[in-house]
């Protein structure tokens, strides 16, 4: 059944999974109570122990503090918490000493934009005075910064409403500009003129496209119309950042319908996407074109950057490998286009050094037939240098791909199961699959007369295909024999 996807130009409702596994229910509409945004004031949630202190010493000092940022969001949604961020109304000389007069550790991190870290048994805080922003000439930072006399004026400098966002633990919430009646429409909205608020930090594009991703939010007409107006201006942003944006983008519980709206917004940094999209692949085997069966593996494979790469990367190269026979289209060597787009990108932005090794493994070896039998998996096993974390992945992306073909490829998926059963049921044997695991070395090669280089690998490689295929078991005395008798045939 194909994936009911709309575009968030369409409705300001969250997206839904329909084909396939679904995704949890967006947050926005499992968290929020009806008429929550009516009823701000009274709002309250947990906070931690460390950042209510903190409120305590600044109201001490004379000044009035407020929690924001994405601690008040996601705390809102019932999510994970991680990092609580302070507004206050002192200047931070004045909050500075405040803190060390209780006996926190200070850093002067952001102070020339008013951010100052304060750190108490190892947690630090970041505390920031009101501010307003002036303008932003490098696209990212702001020229100057300015005073603001109120929680208000701050927050009107965020970038989207459901961070524009303000708690107090006995005052509630603070939304001037309707993040939580946004929250309960399930819509990401900027705070303010959309284009402003891109001119002054694109990144502000991809962080709109990830928390399509994250949090399974449809856009806001202006917002989005704006995000693609202004994508030229991503060329500012450093490719770290991006980079960051990205993989947390990819990891979303809502990739699927995330990368189907915004592909064109991420197509200025991800130019390969653009061949995918409305590439149709004439074959039984598919129902989607190349960018939508793309997103589907997305989202069938567990949310981890080396399997969500990986899948985001595996179909790439089929437009470039696309021919027709009759009218029956082929993809051969689509794989090792793919890794060649997937190398490209993976060096054109800062990607870790263990993901452009291992995300080519998978990206290469993604469509290798491997039978559901233990010879197969022991051989799989071998070519992937007896990774079984590697092993792991690629039935992880052998079962998402079944899952997001014609529903006749379904049952495909529990292939991929089975070939898991398999490497346990081979890795309690202790059954060799790599040459590490014979029981001879090189030395003992070498000991037959063999010049030290390429061959004593081409033996060892023998020798392993032949205890795989049980011609000889895997002793010493054995393989020597083996290796003696048969030496002018491997």
């Amino acid at each position: 059944m194909a994936a009911a996807h709309r575009n968030p130009n369409t409705s300001a409702r969250p997206f839904r999974l329909t084909a396939g596994e679904q995704a949890a229910p967006s947050p926005f509409l499992v968290s929020l109570g009806q008429g929550i945004a009516e009823e701000a004031e009274a709002v309250r949630f947990p906070l931690p122990d460390v950042a209510r202190d903190a409120l305590a010493i600044i109201e001490s000092a004379g000044g009035e503090a407020w929690c924001v940022g994405g601690f008040v969001r996601d705390a809102l949604l019932g999510r994970p918490i991680h990092d609580v961020d302070i507004a206050c109304s002192l200047p931070w000389p004045i909050t500075q000493r405040a803190f060390r007069e209780a006996g926190w550790g200070t850093v002067e991190t952001g102070v020339a934009h008013g951010t100052l870290t304060v750190v108490r048994d190892g947690e630090p805080l970041e505390i920031t005075t009101y501010r307003l922003d002036g303008s932003y000439s490098d696209g990212r930072h702001p020229d100057s910064v300015a005073a603001a006399s109120t929680i208000e004026e701050d927050l009107q400098r965020r970038d989207f409403t459901i961070n524009a966002l303000a708690y107090h633990p006995e005052r509630g919430v603070i939304d001037p500009f309707g993040g939580l009646a946004d929250m309960e429409a399930g819509v990401l909205r900027c705070v303010g003129d959309p284009m402003t608020r891109f001119s002054e930090d694109a990144l502000r594009i991809l962080r709109a496209c990830r928390f399509a991703s994250q949090l399974g939010v449809a856009i806001d007409p202006a917002t989005f119309e704006a995000m693609v107006a202004s994508k030229n201006l991503l060329r500012k942003v450093s490719g770290e950042r991006i980079y960051r944006e990205l993989e947390r983008f990819v990891c979303g519980d809502y990739v699927h319908d995330a990368l189907m709206t915004c592909v064109d917004v991420l197509a200025f940094i991800l130019p390969e996407l653009v061949a995918m999209k409305g590439f149709v692949q004439h074959t039984k085997y598919h129902i989607y074109d190349v960018l939508e069966h793309t997103a589907w593996v997305c989202q069938h494979t567990p949310p981890e950057p080396l399997q969500r790469w990986s899948a985001l990367f595996h179909d790439m190269g089929k437009p470039a490998a696309s021919f027709f026979e009759g009218d029956v289209e082929h993809f051969y060597g689509h794989a090792a286009i793919s890794v060649q787009l997937a190398e490209g990108i993976m060096h054109r932005l800062p990607f870790p050094a263990w993901l452009r090794r291992d995300v080519p493994v998978l990206v290469r070896t993604h469509d290798d037939v491997v039978p559901a039998n233990a010879r197969a998996v022991r051989r799989m096993l071998g070519r992937l240098g007896g990774r079984t974390d590697l092993f792991e992945a690629l039935c992880d992306i052998k079962r998402a791909d079944a899952l997001s073909q014609a529903p006749f490829c379904a049952p495909r998926a529990d292939t991929a199961e089975e070939l898991r059963a398999l490497k346990a049921q081979i890795l309690k044997e202790e059954a060799a699959f790599s040459v590490k695991h014979l029981a001879i070395n090189g030395r003992d090669i070498m000991a037959l007369g063999v010049e030290a280089g390429p061959e004593v690998g081409r033996i060892l490689n023998a020798c392993l295909d032949a205890v795989i295929d049980e011609q000889v078991p895997n002793e010493r005395e054995a393989l020597i024999g083996f290796i003696t008798q048969q030496r002018d045939q491997i």
